[in-house]
């Protein structure tokens, strides 16, 4: 798959997994790495950046047997980012996909 597809799309699905319930960040990693070939390490630096920008928080929590898990959260302006940006890209898929199944323009 080309990457730029992917660039595009993994924030918007990191969002939409924590919009369902709290993960952690290895969780969201083999996660997304099952349905989408993503590099290792690659969805660190999307969670920090969605931290710095105010769109999730973080919270530690004791795991049986390990160090404790960072967990990532949505804040209310993370949830109301995240509906505004799935109904865009939503919007502009259906368009994408109406110019690929033209027939005969």
């Amino acid at each position: 798959m080309n990457i730029q597809y992917k660039k595009g799309v993994l924030e918007l699905c990191v969002l939409s997994l924590l919009e369902k319930r709290d993960w952690y960040g290895y969780e969201i990693s083999e996660y997304l790495s099952q349905k989408i070939d993503i590099a290792d390490g690659t969805v660190y630096p999307i969670l920090r950046k969605l931290k710095s920008d105010g769109f999730v928080t973080t919270y530690l929590t004791e795991a049986s047997g390990g160090p404790p898990r960072k967990y990532y959260s949505l804040t209310t302006t993370g949830r109301e980012m995240y509906n505004a940006d799935k109904t865009d890209y939503l919007t502009f898929a259906t368009i994408v996909q109406s110019i690929l199944e033209e027939q005969g323009t």
